[in-house]
């Protein structure tokens, strides 16, 4: 297929609004791939594992890349043109005069236009993210690092010089943050309480917060630490530091930790700040509830779910210990009915997930449950999936890795990838049970349910023809005030003829369940 790239020199714009435009280049009249990058040595890497690019013709990494594969040439060049156009649109469209605003060059002068602007999100690339930060942080300003690819090293010498302003780093790879009632990145409209969270995890604070709002409460604040601050190496600086906020902060009342398995160190030195810090404290540490011993006013939860119901029981002076959350909502006799329906030899489950920690926590539920979970990313080495294109047994994906998204928008805007991949798991005559996370909120796709829905009743359709009859089971992260609505998102996914449960938790467990019942084993 023939491909073109172009290169617009000394134009910046930050990665949500470069996977945008990819995901509004694919989407036109025979394009095949689209990708509009800044042309860092990184990222040209990425396009060249990808196939999109066989080289890249010179180019500075102030530079910005476009690189399309279409099914001709006309195809191609009306792609790179409309890149342009989409580029140079402006973000708003001002009348010109006295209130014109201008963009700030530099933070300094950011800050004579904003001088009570105290926080600052850097979107850049990685090389340059670090320098940046420290400007902000010197400046006495928090900083929220949304950029991935800093080096450990960076990131250890940024929360380091932060201590000495006590200025806030949250990051670098810091997908979601509330703060003082803002949504940051990929966050959802919350509506405000006294549960405040602190997170390694975008998509881990996402749920938590969405399942407390629709359970009734709300949020103070949500931190993001970044998916490293646990590191042994970073010692949980931004953890610890927002755990100390929320603990003098006066409209907090409870606090939630959320992290994939920690350093046992670390884990050992939050917990003992936890245990002190005057405030019941909520502990979801993925996958290591057993290495974490309850305090006083420590509680561990197992899953996300049950950190949620946790803290939502906490707010409203409730026992938490005592409450037992149902593992999902159907019945006995309609799991019965769901494995009649399957073909001889559908017997394993594919999880097909846009959020990483969804897909650890699904792994560690199903492991649990019914036994290896294959991965490129697995929980046990031995798990490790050889070719990721192609699933065997058990097996779940977080299509949100590199892996996955080189040279592509992340499943969180652009669909296309999954619902390629769901085609293919639905026609695997191994399939039984198809598991999807939707996430709905600010910077995520704007109707992702509708996106969904066409490619799962095709699916269907096709599973069909070749006598199949594939089991998709969902949850939708997000909140009735969310731009989608949580709502409209789960009907939309009921009418396409999937089942719909409360939280990721509950679809790993109704997923396993339904296995269970094809090994002929009770749950």
């Amino acid at each position: 297929m023939p491909t073109g790239q172009r290169i617009l020199s000394d134009i910046y714009r930050d990665s949500v609004a470069l996977m945008r435009i990819s995901a509004e280049l694919a989407d036109l009249p025979g394009v095949i791939q689209a990708s509009a990058i800044m042309a860092t040595e990184a990222n040209i890497q990425l396009l060249l594992e990808a196939g999109l690019v066989k080289v890249v013709n010179a180019a500075a990494p102030s530079d910005l890349l476009i690189a399309i594969e279409g099914k001709d040439e006309s195809s191609v060049a009306a792609a790179l043109d409309q890149a342009e156009t989409l580029l140079n649109r402006a973000p708003s469209q001002t009348a010109g005069g006295p209130d014109e605003i201008h963009a700030p060059r530099s933070m300094e002068m950011a800050l004579d236009s904003f001088p009570d602007a105290d926080l600052v999100l850097v979107s850049c690339p990685g090389e340059y993210a670090a320098a940046e930060a420290a400007k902000a942080v010197r400046l006495g300003l928090d900083v929220m690092i949304f950029s991935d690819n800093v080096s450990l090293e960076d990131e250890l010498a940024l929360k380091r010089l932060a201590a000495k302003t006590d200025s806030l780093v949250m990051g670098p790879d810091c997908g979601t943050a509330i703060i003082n009632g803002v949504p940051l990145g990929f966050a959802n409209a919350v509506a405000p309480g006294d549960i405040g969270i602190v997170a390694a995890s975008g998509t881990g604070l996402q749920q938590v917060s969405c399942l407390v709002d629709n359970l009734g409460c709300g949020v103070s604040q949500a931190i993001g630490t970044g998916g490293r601050d646990l590191n042994a190496m970073i010692g949980g600086a931004t953890m610890l530091q927002g755990l100390e906020i929320l603990a003098n902060d006066e409209q907090t009342a409870v606090i939630v930790l959320i992290s994939k398995p920690p350093a046992a160190d670390v884990a050992a030195g939050i917990q003992a700040r936890a245990a002190n810090c005057g405030k019941p404290v909520v502990i979801n540490f993925l996958g290591s509830g057993s290495d974490i011993l309850p305090g006083q006013n420590v509680f561990n939860s197992e899953t996300l779910e049950q950190a949620a119901h946790m803290a939502v029981d906490l707010s409203n002076g409730i026992d938490p210990t005592v409450r037992m959350l149902q593992r999902h909502t159907l019945g006995a006799s309609e799991i019965r009915d769901l494995i009649s329906s399957l073909a001889p030899g559908q017997q394993f489950v594919r999880g097909l997930y846009s959020g990483g920690t969804f897909s650890y926590e699904a792994m560690l539920l199903l492991e649990k449950d019914i036994g290896a979970v294959n991965s490129p990313s697995p929980i046990m080495a031995g798990n490790k999936l050889n070719d990721i294109w192609t699933s065997t047994g058990n097996a779940v994906l977080d299509l949100g890795d590199d892996q996955f998204t080189r040279g592509r928008p992340h499943p969180m805007i652009d669909h296309r990838l999954r619902n390629d991949r769901i085609a293919k798991e639905a026609q695997d005559p191994e399939t039984a049970v198809i598991l999807l996370d939707v996430v709905i909120g600010y910077g995520s796709h704007p109707a992702p349910a509708e996106a969904m829905a066409a490619s799962i009743v095709s699916a269907r359709e096709a599973a069909e023809k070749i006598g199949c009859h594939p089991i998709f089971i969902t949850f939708v992260c997000g909140t009735k005030d969310d731009p989608q609505n949580l709502a409209r998102q789960e009907e939309v996914l009921r009418r396409a003829g999937a089942i719909v449960v409360a939280s990721n938790a509950q679809a790993a467990r109704l997923a396993s369940d339904i296995v269970a019942g094809l090994q002929g084993r009770e749950m």
